[in-house]
């Protein structure tokens, strides 16, 4: 069976991950997710290394997350939780991450970006949160956009729930740089490098510090809308939302 994730060590202190289910495009179902947890941690353990480079196999970064998994009444929760804990991991982790997302990130995909520290778009790239539209609430993934997007951004961007371009997100502050999809793996070890130049104690100390001049905390936010993101996840109208995006028609909202 192959590996829901891959790791590549590139030199001592850069390493990159890959999510590798590119037949489901890369969605994010429990069992990937608990791979990317164990593959974070592992990576994490590691001395030399400094930053993870994420990455998806096959024609999309990530769809988003499993909605045939996550429509089921025994492993809805148990979704959200797991996407819930790998955002926080990736969020907090020490190392720096940069995400280089191509094809699509939708959904929890474009949650995965919006936790890493840097991202880059391969051009052509299209980049939504659709979830209101699924009967969804992207409440998690707001921890990290509230910190990144101005309000009204914020607000087209998950009322609408229409995907954008790279350079739409990059105009916005959603990303850093667009690439050519041939060069988007380079343009990410080119900012590697670049951070490699500054002082190991010193990055992980500036990293800490962007995050303590926040009025909330990570761990409080994520405490508050958790709770809202688990509720919406049961309601009806998330039912007919997951249902309709499966069976590719337009939901009939209770």
């Amino acid at each position: 069976m192959t590996s829901l994730i891959s790791i590549a060590s590139i030199t001592p202190q850069i390493s990159v991950l890959t999510l590798n289910r590119p037949e489901k495009r890369n969605a994010l179902n429990i069992d990937l997710l608990k791979a990317f947890l164990e593959a974070l941690r592992s990576i994490e353990q590691i001395p030399s290394k400094r930053i993870l480079i994420i990455q998806g196999a096959g024609p999309v970064f990530c769809a988003g997350m499993d909605l045939n998994e996550a429509s089921q009444p025994s492993l809805s929760l148990a979704s959200g939780e797991m996407i819930a804990q790998t955002l926080s991991a990736l969020y907090r982790t020490s190392l720096i991450t940069i995400a280089a997302i191509h094809g699509a990130a939708i959904g929890g995909g474009a949650g995965l970006m919006s936790a890493c520290d840097l991202s880059i778009a391969a051009e052509g790239t299209q980049i939504g949160y659709p979830e209101a539209r699924r009967g969804l609430v992207a409440s998690q993934v707001m921890i990290f956009l509230v910190r990144q997007l101005r309000q009204k951004d914020l607000k087209e961007l998950l009322l609408t729930g229409e995907p954008i371009t790279p350079e739409k997100a990059q105009e916005i502050g959603l990303i850093n740089r667009v690439a050519p999809l041939t060069s988007l793996l380079d343009e990410a070890l080119k900012i590697a490098k670049s951070i490699l130049k500054g002082a190991p104690k010193a990055i992980k100390k500036t990293k800490a510090l962007i995050e303590m001049l926040y009025p909330a905390s990570f761990e409080q936010d994520l405490a508050k809308l958790l709770k809202d993101h688990q509720e919406m996840r049961t309601s009806p109208e998330a039912l007919e939302g997951m249902k309709a995006c499966l069976e590719k028609r337009e939901p009939e909202w209770p």
